[in-house]
């Protein structure tokens, strides 16, 4: 099994969560984040002052999947979440040792 966590920006969130829904993805975890890469930031004008914006609002995904579909998975989040510009985010793949749904004990890929 995989972990794959996503940083994305916010505005993208809606079209990879329907992406994903249609190519068999039920679940998944979504966090309000901030962060910077690269871009460090921005400074924004509001009446009249500059304020530097150190942290810029993003969205994580985390997603555990088998192993077979982890590749179709990350192709779709690259796809759907793609602006071709600075910023668009990251994903991070891990290997996940075991899963246990609480309620049933099901273990492995029943439990995800």
């Amino acid at each position: 099994m995989k972990k794959i966590e996503a940083v994305i920006k916010p505005f993208k969130l809606d079209d990879v969560k329907d992406a994903l829904n249609a190519i068999g993805i039920a679940g998944m975890t979504v966090t309000e984040v901030k962060g910077f890469g690269r871009q460090k930031g921005h400074v924004e004008l509001y009446r009249g002052a500059e304020y530097d914006i150190a942290f810029i609002p993003k969205v994580k995904l985390e997603i555990v999947v088998a192993d077979a579909i982890a590749e179709k998975v990350v192709a779709t989040i690259m796809e759907k979440a793609k602006t071709g510009k600075i910023g668009d985010g990251k994903i991070f793949i891990t290997k996940v040792e075991e899963v246990i749904r609480i309620r049933t004990g099901e273990k492995g890929d029943s439990a995800i």
